[in-house]
């Protein structure tokens, strides 16, 4: 098993396979976009795959696709199939804006996937097309209907943001009534590709939380799973469950079982870092997988207690300024 200094094992993967994305959400980036990767930058599938396949050697066994969008790199299906077959790796999950999503919905079961996470941030056409810049929300509901018919474990991440959908809120919570899916809401952070910080940090969530009880009191605290990001609740009469990620007060950092992958190879180990070492040069230097495997043991008995130490330890003293879609959210 991987363990951390501060005692914490290290079993979970998050890969980011592409830092392009077919939104445009103005809390990820800005609206002209970012500057892209250029392909050959990119850590290829293979380079991810041999990765994996040392992690997984190393106690890793639950991997996460994201990105970006993670639909729009070409290869991604055979990539997952490659990945399903890794030794060692059980559990393939996969985070999604949807958009592209349901036609492979009956691929990605022959595999074996896990989850799938939807991020959805409104169930309005107006307020999607305003957060998100495109006009794409019944694809997104769509790729929802398909995963619910299908009975894929599903998640619904929603970003809550002052003044632009707390109108939300509530409908989204409605969701789990008649699904059995989770219907999640992560406070917003400042991974928007700008360096501008939040300057009035209204919806943490306890305040989210207490927005859901005035209009459903009976909610109540469930269990949460090992290594839970998320504060799960019940509502009586409800299939689903809410969940609230305190993404940006940063409360599971004492439970975290993550290693980061950025597309262009960087390994994160904390999402508040701004990255340990670069594996895709050093693959690239034509280190050895016993050459490597130190590497990730020395990144990995380094890690910051929390995400304000990673924050505060970032070699730009600026703070974070890079979009989420370069990172993996």
């Amino acid at each position: 098993m991987l363990i951390d200094n501060h005692g914490r094992t290290v079993n979970y993967l998050r890969i980011a396979v592409t830092d392009r994305c077919n939104l445009r959400c103005f809390y990820c980036m800005p609206a002209e976009g970012i500057d892209y990767v250029p392909k050959k930058h990119l850590l290829s599938y293979e380079e991810m795959l041999r990765l994996v396949r040392i992690l997984a050697t190393m106690g890793i066994s639950k991997v996460r696709i994201t990105g970006g969008e993670p639909f729009v790199r070409k290869g991604i299906m055979d990539f997952i199939l490659k990945l399903s077959q890794v030794e060692g790796i059980e559990q393939i999950n996969l985070t999604t804006n949807g958009i592209l999503t349901a036609p492979f919905i009956p691929q990605l079961l022959e595999m074996g996937i896990h989850s799938v996470n939807l991020s959805l941030d409104s169930l309005d056409k107006e307020r999607f097309f305003k957060i998100t810049r495109r006009d794409e929300l019944h694809k997104v509901l769509d790729t929802l209907h398909l995963l619910v018919k299908n009975k894929v474990k599903t998640k619904i991440n929603c970003v809550v943001m002052d003044g632009q959908n707390m109108e939300d809120i509530l409908p989204m919570v409605n969701l789990a009534k008649e699904h059995d899916i989770s219907v999640r809401f992560l406070e917003e952070m400042p991974f928007n590709g700008t360096g501008l910080r939040l300057q009035d940090f209204k919806w943490n969530f306890k305040n989210i939380l207490a927005h859901i009880k005035q209009e459903f009191p009976n909610i109540y605290k469930i269990e949460d799973a090992p290594n839970s990001t998320s504060l799960n609740y019940k509502i009586e009469g409800f299939q689903g469950s809410i969940g609230l990620i305190p993404s940006f007060s940063r409360t599971f950092c004492g439970t975290c079982n993550r290693l980061r992958l950025t597309p262009q190879g960087m390994i994160k180990t904390c999402l508040y870092d701004d990255g340990v070492f670069n594996v895709k040069d050093l693959m690239r230097a034509n280190l050895t997988n016993d050459e490597l495997q130190t590497h990730i043991l020395k990144a990995i008995g380094s890690r910051a207690k929390n995400g304000f130490e990673a924050e505060k330890n970032r070699k730009n003293q600026k703070g974070v300024s890079e979009s989420m879609s370069t990172i993996g959210g």
